[in-house]
């Protein structure tokens, strides 16, 4: 059994790796537009709005990524049974993920491109050559520590769950943050800068995204630097979080003690949630009621 200084090393490494992968889940994400904003994305040249942004989206995050984590995990496994190095293993593993990765992100891009011909959208090779070694990079890096963080649980803090199970676990988790916390910000404040801040998007504009950068024609990668300021790091912040304060509760107090520990820290978490909406929708408005009376924003 591991004291306690030792098991709060490991969950701190263990916390440190999610912090890493989630960040950049979400930049991988973000250059590949999947998830939440790759709706308005796909429905652009629809209404009219031709874009260079990368649209691989086959899937939500949490089943993609859970795909690639277990596909790097069982790699990495069937590695280490035959006495390959631990991290030697994690590498290899997580690299054929980043293939798949790439194989599906290239296939997905030219399939649904392809489908919206008769909108006249182009198929740029350049965006394909551009973006999917980041895309694969990201990838890499999310699946590489996450491999970290499951077989840290398993191998140091015996969690009853296989290796694979755990990375398959993770995944869906690091998917569903990074699609609820990060993807909020690149939809909201990137695609739709045109937009009131706070405003909402009106059902007239869905499909209206901004497609001129700081300078030329806005890509993914524009995107990806907007949100390596904020989205990136929130979404690691919060996956990093979650797997501290939930080991950490564990490898402190005792089983039912733990339990009561769990519950005040979402109560905290809820309450300063709550207090930071209320901040910000009375300082940085305006927020739909004002727009409504405005016009709608137009």
């Amino acid at each position: 059994m591991l004291d306690v200084s030792t098991g709060l090393g490991i969950v701190a490494l263990m916390g440190a790796a999610a912090t890493i992968a989630g960040a950049a889940e979400d930049l991988e994400s973000d250059i590949g537009s999947q998830s939440n904003p790759n709706s308005q994305v796909q429905l652009a040249p629809q209404v009219g709005v031709l874009h260079r942004i990368f649209n691989k989206a086959i899937s939500g995050e949490p089943p993609a990524y859970a795909f690639y984590s277990s596909i790097a995990a069982t790699v990495a496994w069937i590695l280490m049974t035959a006495n390959v190095n631990v991290i030697t293993s994690f590498v290899v593993g997580s690299f054929v993920a980043a293939l798949f990765h790439g194989a599906y992100a290239t296939t997905a891009y030219l399939g649904r491109l392809a489908s919206q011909r008769r909108y006249g959208q182009p198929i740029y090779l350049d965006v394909i050559h551009n973006h999917l070694l980041g895309i694969m990079g990201h990838g890499f890096v999310a699946t590489f520590c996450i491999l970290v963080l499951s077989y840290t649980l398993w191998a140091l803090l015996k969690h009853p769950f296989p290796f694979v199970m755990l990375a398959f676990i993770w995944g869906i988790t690091i998917g569903a943050i990074g699609s609820s916390t990060g993807d909020v910000h690149y939809g909201s404040e990137r695609e739709f800068q045109n937009q009131p801040f706070g405003a909402g998007l009106n059902a007239a504009y869905s499909g209206k995204i901004v497609t001129r950068a700081e300078i030329g024609t806005r890509s993914s990668i524009d995107n990806a630097w907007f949100c390596a300021k904020f989205g990136g790091p929130a979404t690691g912040i919060c996956f990093g979080l979650i797997i501290f304060l939930d080991n950490w509760r564990t490898v402190v107090f005792d089983p039912r003690m733990a339990v009561i520990v769990g519950f005040a820290i979402v109560a905290i978490l809820i309450a300063i949630n709550r207090a930071l909406e209320v901040f910000a929708r009375k300082t940085y408005g305006p927020y739909p009621e004002k727009v409504a009376m405005l016009g709608g924003g137009e």
